[in-house]
């Protein structure tokens, strides 16, 4: 309920009850949302007031707007949390989610400087180049390629790829998956990876580079990814050093 003497704003007051009705379950994706006369009718508040709360949610990416239709529940965001090292199709399994790839390209090339570099080989070394769009439920979720030194990492195949490339190095390799490095940062999407993600051009996107290790700290694998902004969030803990 609205509280009109309370010192927490009545716009963000509204934010809170939508909330909760999404999260309790009496809003799902899709369902529509009352307009912005019935909400101000039912709580006796300006229609300004029930814009901002919307506007706000928008932004949030827990609603979106149709013109001329109104405004709607968005899919909730898949939630990565960054202190642990899986495979997508671990964390989408870990969900309760129904993980899968559409190989896009898988070939062996030779590396670039840059990825070269990366992966500590040799420029010119061969290199397993793999695009993928990954989804989950079958809603595209990221555009990712890896390259993997093929020197290092033998016998991948597409059944291999369209598993788990990170239950193959370690159950039939062998070998010891350690740590990874993973930078984030915000871009908007180029007219292909829209298409590939399902998404307008122009709409937020999360680039993301990890650099993968083994025990011994040798690079494994570097991975460039594309996840969709309205449908992916990434979260972290932390702790304050005392002293």
């Amino acid at each position: 309920m609205i509280k009109k003497n309370s010192p927490i704003p009545i716009y963000y007051q509204l934010v809170e009850l939508i909330q909760e009705e999404i999260e309790n379950g009496n809003l799902k994706p899709g369902d529509a949302l009352p307009s912005e006369r019935e909400f101000s009718e039912k709580f006796q508040i300006s229609r300004m007031t029930v814009r901002q709360a919307l506007t706000l949610l928008e932004n949030n990416g827990q609603l979106y707007r149709i013109q001329g239709k109104g405004t709607f529940v968005s899919e909730q965001k898949i939630e990565q949390h960054l202190l642990g090292l899986t495979s997508f199709t671990e964390d989408m399994t870990a969900r309760g989610l129904k993980p899968s790839s559409h190989l896009l390209h898988f070939e062996i090339i030779p590396a670039g400087l840059q990825v070269a570099n990366q992966l500590q080989i040799k420029e010119y070394d061969p290199v397993y180049e793999i695009k993928r769009i990954r989804l989950a439920d079958d809603v595209p979720m990221a555009l990712e390629t890896n390259y993997i030194s093929a020197n290092l990492i033998k016998g991948l195949t597409e059944q291999i790829i369209n598993q788990s490339i990170y239950a193959y190095m370690e159950e039939q390799l062998g070998l010891i998956i350690e740590n990874a490095t993973q930078t984030i940062e915000s871009s908007i999407a180029e007219e292909k990876e829209a298409d590939f993600l399902k998404i307008k051009s122009g709409a937020p996107v999360m680039l993301i580079q990890r650099n993968t290790f083994l025990q011994d700290g040798t690079p494994v694998e570097l991975v460039k990814s594309i996840y969709r902004a309205d449908r992916y969030k990434f979260t972290i803990q932390m702790r304050r050093k005392n002293g």
